[in-house]
């Protein structure tokens, strides 16, 4: 331990902490910009690029930043001296003097770092005034808007894509004023090898990166009298929804979620959960088939869109291990405008299925082509969380105040297999309760596989299954995926089946989640309230939903058969690694 003096207060933290480190301990505030600290993920960011954190350090003639210092024994640190105080407004007023002054109508009002900051040091006119930097705005792609022109260079983006998620698309370039977080030959971010994951949006300070903002799609399809308007919710969307109306983070909003989107007006309100349940019907099928018939192994899950565009851009060699399933929204989207089309007597053009997702690589991914079916996408929209509870603001509805309801039929009875989908280790989960009664003929009691559960990095669980040793590996976020397919294409780790998540915590740490500002404690209580939603449920195996069973027997057929096969299978793209 190494102890040492901030403001008078004696404090004793691990040798290797920070100055930074050392104040948190006592509850003193330091204003922080560049800085990150994702301590599940083992990653800070630590450029110290913003000096805003400068403190004054007794026996050091500059100020040091106390983000990147670290502590040593008997040191003496000031953290709210005149000087440093000054040079901290100094600074931002610089940052300010290049940065756009349209904040009344920026993507990330009221949720911006630098506007607080600025609102917290009192700062209310622009010191200096001259050049600012102007850049293109890149809105080639259908997930991520970049605007450069607000980007204060702390490199949050950078060390998200290259250090955590193994990207590696942003990288600053040039000196100077010049300086400017870019892609590889400043291509559009639409050419790269982006995932479109959304976590370089999750932690960008500034709207710098947004996502693309479909609200306005929306409300145009609610406006149509001559379009059935349906929206489909994602299992992780209902455990974060509540923070964007001051609920307590991990509360369940399930029913006031329903309540609220048919005061907004849609037709019809179903549960992505129903897909996810069909979704393990046939990837539980595929699972089977492979083990019973010598097939690929490990097979490789295929829920995330944004795993899949990175496995594509740089494991093109690996691309007969995947599972083909479609994403279950994507199926869901087939359902809707053939089955539940047939079923309502609508043409599907009349139909608009939208999708709230936590996702960002869902709006790149109902765009692939190979998604649509005569120019028709089975997706139409996808808006985030995020943008959700915006249109709830929007249209003045409280979330808290609302009674609960339930979910349209026969689309909306789902289990608690198909919930814990937003979970890391869910989707296997989920999987495997249907594989193991299907291969042991027997009723499986203890549904629940913990050994796949909580925020490792990488995850692995051996489970008996007919006398044979099943191997099950979870990774989320892709630099834990990138290390898990590594050690697989070296012959170094053997498995039967894995999942794989982009996002950190998977679903519930999503890209288009509300900002939770690098705190993992917030993607832990989502991660329980999905599980004790699972736990609530009556039915806890996907194939024991009685909808999906009428489903099969009246449009499908078979699982895994030449019908759903059609339907809801699909196939990969080898693609460059830029």
């Amino acid at each position: 331990m190494i102890n040492l003096i901030i403001n008078d207060i004696e404090v004793s933290v691990a040798s290797g902490s920070t100055i930074l480190d050392a104040a948190q301990k006592l509850n003193i505030k330091i204003p922080t910009l560049c800085h990150l600290d994702l301590h599940d993920l083992k990653m800070v960011n630590q450029v110290a690029s913003c000096r805003v954190c400068v403190v004054e350090v007794e026996g050091r003639r500059n100020l040091a930043p106390s983000c990147a210092t670290p502590v040593t024994e008997g040191m003496v640190v000031r953290t709210n001296t005149l000087r440093s105080v000054k040079a901290r407004r100094t600074v931002l007023e610089l940052l300010l003097s290049d940065h756009p002054k349209d904040c009344l109508i920026c993507s990330k009002s009221m949720e911006c770092n630098l506007q607080s900051l600025a609102s917290d040091l009192g700062i209310h006119s622009i010191c200096c005034e001259g050049e600012m930097s102007t850049y293109p705005i890149d809105n080639s792609s259908h997930a991520i808007v970049r605007n450069l022109d607000k980007c204060i260079l702390c490199r949050r983006c950078e060390t998200m894509c290259t250090n955590v998620q193994t990207v590696n698309v942003y990288s600053a370039v040039g000196r100077g004023f010049e300086t400017v977080v870019s892609t590889p030959f400043d291509l559009p971010l639409s050419e790269t090898a982006c995932t479109f994951c959304g976590q370089c949006v999750a932690v960008c300070p500034t709207g710098a990166l947004t996502e693309v903002n479909n609200r306005s799609k929306v409300w145009d399809a609610l406006r149509d009298p001559n379009k059935l308007v349906i929206i489909q919710t994602a299992p992780a969307v209902r455990t974060a929804l509540g923070e964007m109306f001051d609920m307590e983070v991990g509360t369940l909003v399930t029913g006031k979620m329903v309540t609220a989107l048919r005061n907004l007006g849609f037709d019809k309100v179903f549960d992505t959960n129903f897909a996810a349940d069909l979704t393990i019907m046939e990837e539980a099928s595929e699972l089977v088939h492979r083990i019973e018939h010598g097939g690929t192994v490990p097979m490789l899950t295929s829920c995330c869109p944004a795993w899949v565009k990175f496995i594509e851009h740089n494991f093109p060699d690996l691309l007969d291990i995947p599972s083909t399933c479609k994403s279950p929204h994507q199926m869901f989207g087939v359902i809707v405008k053939t089955y539940l089309a047939k079923k309502l007597n609508i043409l599907p053009a009349d139909i608009v299925l939208v999708s709230v997702m936590p996702c960002l690589a869902k709006k790149y991914e109902s765009a692939r082509p190979e998604l649509s079916n005569d120019d028709i996408p089975e997706v139409d929209i996808v808006i985030t969380t995020r943008e959700f509870g915006g249109m709830l603001k929007e249209a003045g509805i409280d979330l808290p105040i609302l009674k609960d309801e339930e979910f349209d039929n026969p689309l909306g009875e789902s289990t608690g297999a198909s919930i814990i989908f937003g979970a890391t280790g869910g989707v296997i989960e989920a999987a495997l309760r249907t594989a193991y009664e299907w291969l042991t003929k027997k009723t499986l009691k203890n549904v629940e596989f913990t050994a796949l559960r909580g925020m490792s990095g990488i995850k692995e669980a051996t489970i008996p299954i007919n006398g044979m040793d099943f191997k099950v590996g979870v990774a989320h976020g892709l630099g834990n995926a990138r290390r898990l397919l590594e050690s697989i294409r070296d012959g170094k780790s053997h498995y039967d089946a894995i999942e794989i998540m982009a996002c950190p915590g998977g679903c519930i740490g999503g890209g288009g989640q509300p900002y939770h500002n690098g705190d993992v404690e917030v993607l832990h209580k989502r991660m329980e309230a999905i599980y004790r939603e699972d736990r609530s449920k009556k039915i806890r195996k996907s194939h024991d939903n009685p909808y999906i069973k009428k489903l099969y027997d009246e449009f499908l057929g078979e699982p895994y058969g030449e019908k759903a096969h059609r339907l809801l299978h699909t196939h990969y793209t080898k693609r460059q690694k830029l």
